[in-house]
């Protein structure tokens, strides 16, 4: 018996047109860049069904690729500008990496997972523009410690929520000056049962967050509240 394989265009665009647009999703570079990246080769081949679906999608060992909404929110709350230098910690397999690049950010992808990792290199090859690559760089590093040797970032993106942020990420966080705006960190923070994205810019050694829209992302395993940690 043959069987159809799946529209994955037509899928990709029913996700843009009802989960993305309708939902406060406006900047033109991620909607376009939404309508054109596979999302389905971001996921275990097992998974490529459900790539589109208005969900996190498992990826195994706690991990999760993040509902499109979800993402396509906190990368516009991000607001890169071109030639931005941006930080993805807990990069997965690089569906975030790829938004913040197609948006025009130079991006370090941060991910200790090599199961993960193995996802991630075809799938960034897969969604370069033709003739071209993505200003992606992969990681495999531990998440505690950031990636110090590209920071300052001006922009640092979660993928996923945390009950807790190292605190290297405030200090890789690009500090305000005259000529300058102050770097921008963007995370789901799941605290008392509730998950909030928020956006946090820095000020002086300090990370001043605020709450952008509710969802429920599932918690990063690495960014769990250790014993005593209040948010």
């Amino acid at each position: 018996m043959d069987h159809a394989l799946p529209d994955f265009a037509t899928a990709r665009a029913m996700m843009v047109d009802c989960q993305i647009r309708p939902n406060k999703v406006s900047d033109p570079r991620i909607i376009a860049a939404m309508r054109r990246l596979p999302r389905e080769a971001f996921v275990p081949a097992a998974a490529a069904s459900r790539a589109y679906a208005d969900e996190d999608v498992p990826l195994g060992g706690g991990r999760y690729l993040m509902e499109p909404m979800v993402i396509a929110r906190m990368v516009q709350a991000a607001a890169v500008r071109p030639g931005d230098r941006a930080l993805v910690v807990a990069a997965g397999t690089g569906y975030g990496a790829a938004l913040l690049a197609e948006c025009g950010a130079e991006v370090t992808a941060l991910e200790p997972d090599e199961a993960l990792l193995a996802i991630a290199r075809p799938a960034l090859a897969a969604a370069a523009p033709p003739g071209a690559t993505l200003a992606v760089t992969l990681v495999a590093r531990p998440l505690a410690n950031g990636w110090n040797a590209n920071a300052p970032y001006d922009v640092i993106l979660v993928e996923g929520a945390a009950e807790q942020l190292p605190p290297a990420l405030t200090e890789q966080l690009r500090a305000g000056s005259a000529s300058r705006a102050a770097g921008r960190l963007v995370v789901v923070c799941h605290a008392d049962g509730v998950s909030q994205a928020m956006l946090g810019e820095r000020v002086g050694d300090a990370l001043k967050l605020q709450p952008v829209f509710d969802c429920a992302t599932p918690l990063l395993p690495a960014l769990r509240r250790a014993p005593g940690f209040v948010f």
